[in-house]
């Protein structure tokens, strides 16, 4: 057989091609490819698999922990501490570097744990064996693995069967296929041999199908053209790694926080070390210990464990509440989007066609009073009863039995069915108001594209009268119909009957629902000719149907614009179809627009047009990536969900990707941010109201972390400067002259502020956290608010502090004694502050057990570092009592200092940026 080119594959247009000259440019026929021929292809063109983006190895997921500014400066000040025993007559600083060594590693495996369990579970998602294939092999027909398909191919494809590579149809028999998740169209597309146009849009070249798609009906054979990588949905794969991860904003400000924060510590570092160097007899040595206290106060060691801590405990609650985050940042993230972009079918809508209205004698029904209740009502106030296949109103029941009989869905299970989504709908809702019919089908005349109705011939097993049911086009059905069924009688079909039943159409298509008409008859002979069984039929009624909005969407949306959250609503489907959904769940569908007034306008324009727009239709993977980026640009944060292959572009685009996990595809749960486990919209306000409880307790630790650290920098920094002043033989002499050392302040950095900075992390939400807007886009976790009570307590903490420690150096003249009494006047000022800080949220000590236990055991485990032979490693002597009446003095002003700087900051800016 002649060799064909790979690159044949990827550029010919095979929709607008004939299948012979298919068949000439692949070198292959209707009798399929030899073995070897296969083997030399599959060698040739690769496996017919898509390939995803590398993913991390447990190594460096471990290592990219420590990938952030204040770990680095960490490490610098863990080897400054070794490297002080090269200096002759000093030993290294083991308990510091210990200390440090600890801290980093805690933040790296918490990081580590949250990131691998995640990997784990999207592992757990993944389809592991790759679906059968029925190929025309030696002149065979044989199953083989699909990811083994190469062009040329010849494929059988039946009811159910999954697409195994894109292909172009030989021949099909009431082939239909359901492509919705690689263009978003719910309407099962039919297929044929008749080549498309050459500018056919994907979703009407009806001459091919596609990897990932369904075969939904009938059966055909169709030639592999595409495998891989070069498939519609390969081609998606490939767009993913083309686009670049969004940094979330929190990771954006935690780095540069972080920077800032190295920055500032290593100008203090240098401005002490000139001025001790210039201006005093302080030993280089000294000089050294004090740059490494500098770095170590300065550093907020708990803020990435405590941050990572936090959001794993975010992520946690999100697993259980069935959304499954990938990316820890994600978790805040999610608390500041003010757009959701979601595709319809499968996330708001079920992705399952469903009858909605039943016509009959002039009269609509909903189903939904026909199922679990013995009596409903009609629209029109009607009574109706069910027993068994029984009513009291004849004519609903024949459309629901001539439905049930004209189908070809099979029931697997309780709530599974397989086939034409179209007639699974029928079936269901005939199943669903109790019918199991008996008749037995004598005869099927075909649905066609051409007839645009199907019949069926039954006999009834009781007396053996033969049946005529037919569905299908209302107009097509009705110019059969020479009368219709009315209230139990059978009458004439008037024109204005035929006018009333067309109107009635109209207005269900108005609503985007798909319609088919129902009509039945007495036959004698069934084997008597199409027209002569189809003509004279009896009109039944009307059955609507849609893929209609999930259980509690529209709730949903309705609190996420309650919480200043907007959706919009972008969809493969048609117009009609994707505005009377949109009207369905709450949105607006006025001004709805089509993929092809995306395109055509600029990007100028489409910002302008994305802020009034709430329904975009027929769009592409293209189109939607743009709408994204039209948000973005005018600064909105956006969330977008899916589940289709073609959703994949715009999910790796979105500040926050929304996969889902029942029905999405693998590709769009790898370029995602978070899973939908249960495929619930209702789940992502529910995300949403977590990551802003989780935002606000961020905020809280990092008001305290922060500003208690730039506490102590302030208290290394000015006392050592003064002590240089007003002690000059105690702090120029010798290297152990501190102010605090880094041995203390690491503790105080691990036991009092850690614990409790953690227990913040289990802060309960306040109350109406989605009754208010979003955060702006651009405000951070440290805003004006929380900069100037950083600012003014670290100065209100040092000047108090110190004041303790030199009036008990001046009144003392033990060293050891004044760095006991600063030591503990920090930690308990320290665990005072927190609570400070969450009154501003309303929130009372009792409110969280976890931070009361945590205040706690950090003051009792800071009496056993005074109080026990811990106090000789610490370097610390025990407290006397008049030493308690100090602090306790010093407290009183700190507090009191406290409360009315919190309430002139009140008084100063808004409330909400507390």
């Amino acid at each position: 057989m002649t060799q064909t080119d790979p690159d044949t594959t990827r550029d010919n247009r095979w929709h607008a091609m004939r299948i012979e000259d298919v068949f000439s440019t692949l070198a292959t026929g209707e009798e399929g490819l030899s073995s070897a021929e296969a083997d030399r292809r599959l060698s040739e063109y690769g496996t017919n698999d898509i390939r995803e983006a590398e993913r991390a190895s447990p190594f460096d997921l471990f290592v990219s922990q420590f990938r952030n500014p204040l770990i680095y400066l960490l490490i610098v000040a863990a080897i400054l501490s070794l490297g002080v025993g090269f200096v002759p007559g000093e030993e290294p600083h083991y308990a510091e570097a210990g200390f440090i060594g600890l801290i980093i590693g805690v933040n790296g495996l918490f990081g580590f744990v949250q990131d691998y369990q995640a990997t784990r579970s999207i592992e757990a998602l993944r389809e592991l064996a790759s679906p059968d294939a029925t190929v025309l092999r030696d002149g065979r027909t044989q199953s083989t693995d699909a990811n083994q398909l190469v062009p040329g191919d010849v494929v059988h494809l039946e009811q159910g069967d999954a697409v195994p590579a894109d292909a172009r149809i030989i021949d099909a028999e009431e082939l239909r296929t359901n492509e919705s998740a690689l263009t978003g169209e719910s309407t099962p597309v039919e297929k044929s041999d008749e080549a498309a146009e050459d500018d056919a849009p994907l979703a009407e070249r009806r001459d091919m199908v596609y990897k990932n798609t369904t075969v939904v009906n009938g059966r055909g054979r169709a030639v592999v053209v595409r495998t891989g990588m070069d498939t519609e949905v390969g081609g998606i794969a490939a767009q993913l790694g083309e686009i670049d991860d969004r940094r979330t904003p929190f990771q954006s400000e935690v780095e540069h926080l972080g920077k800032q924060i190295g920055g500032l510590v290593v100008s203090l570092i240098v401005l002490v070390v000139v001025v001790q160097f210039l201006f005093t007899a302080t030993e280089p040595v000294a000089i050294l210990l004090v740059g490494i206290t500098l770095a170590v106060a300065g550093v907020p060691e708990g803020l990435p464990a405590v941050v990572t801590f936090t959001l794993a405990l975010g992520a946690r609650e999100m697993v259980e509440r069935n959304a499954l985050v990938r990316r820890l940042p994600v978790v805040e993230s999610l608390g500041s989007v003010d757009v959701i972009v979601t595709d319809k079918t499968g996330t708001v809508t079920e992705n399952r066609m469903t009858v909605t209205r039943l016509y009959a004698s002039g009269s609509v029904v909903h189903p939904s009073e026909l199922g679990s209740r013995s009596v409903g009502t009609d629209v029109e106030g009607r009574r109706i009863a069910a027993n068994g296949d029984r009513y009291t109103d004849p004519e609903i029941a024949d459309v629901l039995r001539c439905g049930a009989l004209c189908n070809n869905a099979d029931r697997v299970d309780a709530d599974e069915y397989r086939g034409d989504p179209t007639e699974i709908a029928i079936r269901r809702v005939a199943d669903e108001a109790g019918f199991d019919p008996t008749e037995e089908r004598i005869r099927e005349i075909p649905f066609s594209s051409e007839r645009k109705r199907m019949t069926v011939v039954v006999e009834n097993g009781e007396n053996g009268e033969l049946t005529a049911y037919t569905k299908g086009a209302p107009e097509v059905v009705l110019d059969r119909c020479d009368a219709i069924l009315a209230d139990g009688d059978v009458r004439e079909l008037t024109d204005e009957t035929r006018d009333e039943i067309l109107e009635r159409t109209r207005s269900f298509a108005e609503d985007a629902l798909r319609v088919l008409a129902f009509a039945s008859k007495p036959v004698s002979d069934p084997s008597a000719d199409e027209d002569e069984i189809e003509d004279g039929m009896v009109f039944l009624g009307l059955q609507g149907m849609l893929d209609p909005p999930r259980a509690g969407v529209e709730a949903a949306i309705a609190d996420c614009r309650s919480a200043g959250v907007r959706t919009v609503l972008a969809t493969g489907d048609n117009l009609a179809t994707a505005a009377a959904v949109g009207e369905q769940i709450g949105l607006d569908p006025d001004g709805a627009l089509e993929g092809g007034d995306v395109a055509d306008r600029s990007d100028a324009e489409l910002e302008r047009t994305v802020e009034d727009v709430d329904v975009f239709a027929r769009v592409t993977p293209d189109h939607k990536v743009r709408i994204l980026s039209a948000l973005q640009s005018n600064g909105h944060n956006v969330v977008m969900t899916g589940d289709g292959v073609n959703d994949a572009p715009a999910l790796t685009q979105a500040d926050v990707g929304v996969a889902m996990g029942q029905r999405g595809t693998d590709v769009a749960r790898q370029a995602s941010d978070m899973i939908l486990q249960d495929d619930n919209f209702a789940t992502i306000r529910d995300a949403i109201q977590e990551g802003r409880g989780i935002f606000e307790n961020v905020r809280k630790f990092v008001n305290y972390l922060v500003s208690t650290n730039t506490g102590e920098v302030l208290v290394v920094f000015l006392g050592v400067l003064l002590g240089s002043v007003l002690f000059p033989e105690q702090f120029t002499g010798t290297s152990q002259a501190l102010i605090l050392t880094p041995v203390l302040i690491l503790w105080i950095n691990l036991i009092a502020d850690t614990l409790p900075a953690l227990a913040l992390g289990a802060d309960p939400h306040a109350a109406g956290l989605m009754d208010r807007p979003p955060r702006p886009a651009e405000e951070g976790v440290i805003n004006t608010r929380v900069l100037a009570s950083i600012l003014s307590i670290a100065v209100l903490l040092a000047l108090t502090g110190l004041g303790i420690f030199f009036y008990a150096l001046d009144r003392t003249g033990s060293l050891l004694r004044a760095q006991s009494l600063l030591f503990t006047f920090i930690v308990v000022g320290e665990l005072v502050r927190i609570q400070v800080i969450r009154s501003r949220y309303d929130q009372t000590l009792l409110s969280n057990p976890w931070l009361l236990g945590a205040i706690a055991l950090s003051f009792l485990i800071h009496l056993a570092v005074l109080y026990t032979p811990l106090r000789d490693f610490f370097r610390v002597v025990p407290l006397a009592l008049v030493d308690w009446g100090w602090i306790a003095v010093g407290f009183v002003v700190f507090l009191v200092l406290n409360v009315l700087v919190s309430r002139l900051n009140t008084r100063l800016f808004e409330p909400r940026e507390s």
